[in-house]
């Protein structure tokens, strides 16, 4: 393990960039979202970007971005020519990805690295490299523990933990020490002590008591999983959890697990653009066929979104569920209506079941 003097980060951000295209989280516009590195960035904003503990959106765009060109058509005459997009041929660096993202991105991987395998998705995976950095202080509204992931151990091609003095930095993949290879040679790594590694365990140790405290760590799945399609899916309650919805779809754009899209075509004068671009399953025309929509309410709508959380996906993927716990959807949606919600009012009515019963 490695460690870097907080005073010197930026010069291991330039050192980053040299080697390839980096991608952090950075304050603008009083908001922190991942960005491609730029000098002009203020070290204050960079670093306010650092300890900020999640994004407004999840840093998933780097590798399935919000919109993307696919190919051009072109018409001369009456030759017509297809100009496919060229596929991410640059390696890049995501410096900054918390452990909850990172398993969000392996959600991603079952979806887009399935046959048949999305290439603009599969090359950008190929050239990336992932430094994730461990949660030291988790908030209120996070409950990644209850989807199996150690805040504190982030599983990415590099781990890293922030303290007040220093950056510690362990590769964990070949990409990994690939990267940390190029760094040593230019950066300002020096090698740990054994004093350093037990300071980084005990903070670890601190931050999982702080995680075994918040509200709700202790969420129950009791009920949600592949086999629950046929005893969710007609359930009454979907009724009246449903309505707060304001169908915005604010909970499907900051989710790092979400991947719906819709594909469109944009007349540039030159040229028609395919490009896809994301979509919501909360949008009324999601989905919109010529013989129109196959869920015509707002409820089916709702419902459908926590059953492929919940029940379709871990019943396709060998139990993983689509939700890594981040918790941005319960900081975001304006109406309180989350994921959180969802699963504790059907606790709630399983365990009135239960008490009628006895």
């Amino acid at each position: 393990m490695y460690k870097i003097a907080r005073e010197n980060l930026p010069a291991l951000y330039r050192a980053l960039a040299a080697e390839r295209e980096l991608y952090l989280p950075v304050r603008k516009s009083g908001q922190v979202n991942f960005a491609a590195w730029d000098e002009g960035f203020s070290e204050e904003d960079l670093l306010f970007g650092l300890a900020a503990l999640k994004t407004v959106k999840s840093p998933k765009d780097v590798f399935f971005p919000q919109s993307e060109t696919l190919y051009t058509c072109k018409k001369d005459g009456r030759k017509l020519t297809i100009e496919p997009e060229a596929l991410k041929a640059q390696d890049f660096v995501v410096f900054g990805m918390r452990a909850c993202d990172v398993q969000g991105l392996k959600v991603l991987d079952k979806v887009f690295l399935s046959e048949p395998i999305d290439t603009f998705y599969a090359a950008r995976r190929e050239h990336g490299t992932i430094v994730a950095i461990g949660c030291k202080e988790p908030e209120t509204s996070c409950f990644c523990s209850v989807f199996g992931t150690d805040c504190t151990e982030p599983a990415a091609d590099v781990a890293a933990w922030l303290t007040d003095d220093f950056l510690y930095w362990k590769p964990l993949t070949e990409k990994g020490e690939a990267l940390t290879g190029q760094l040593k040679q230019k950066g300002p790594f020096a090698r740990t002590s054994e004093a350093d590694e037990t300071q980084v365990e005990s903070e670890k140790a601190v931050t999982r008591r702080i995680v075994e405290r918040l509200p709700y760590s202790q969420l129950s799945l009791d009920g949600w999983d592949g086999d629950a399609t046929d005893e969710k899916f007609g359930d009454a309650l979907w009724e009246e959890l449903y309505k707060p919805c304001l169908a915005c779809g604010t909970c499907t754009f900051v989710c790092p697990t979400c991947q719906c899209y819709d594909i469109k075509d944009y007349d540039t004068g030159h040229g028609v653009q395919r490009y896809r671009c994301w979509d919501s399953c909360m949008y009324s025309d999601f989905t919109m066929m010529a013989a129109a929509n196959n869920r015509t309410s707002q409820m089916q709508r709702f419902r459908q979104r926590f059953m492929h959380k919940l029940v379709y996906f871990p019943a396709n993927n060998d139990g993983m569920y689509s939700c890594v716990g981040c918790g941005r959807c319960v900081d975001k949606c304006p109406s309180s209506l989350n994921i959180v919600k969802v699963i504790k009012a059907f606790a709630a009515k399983a365990e009135a079941v239960r008490g009628g019963e006895n």
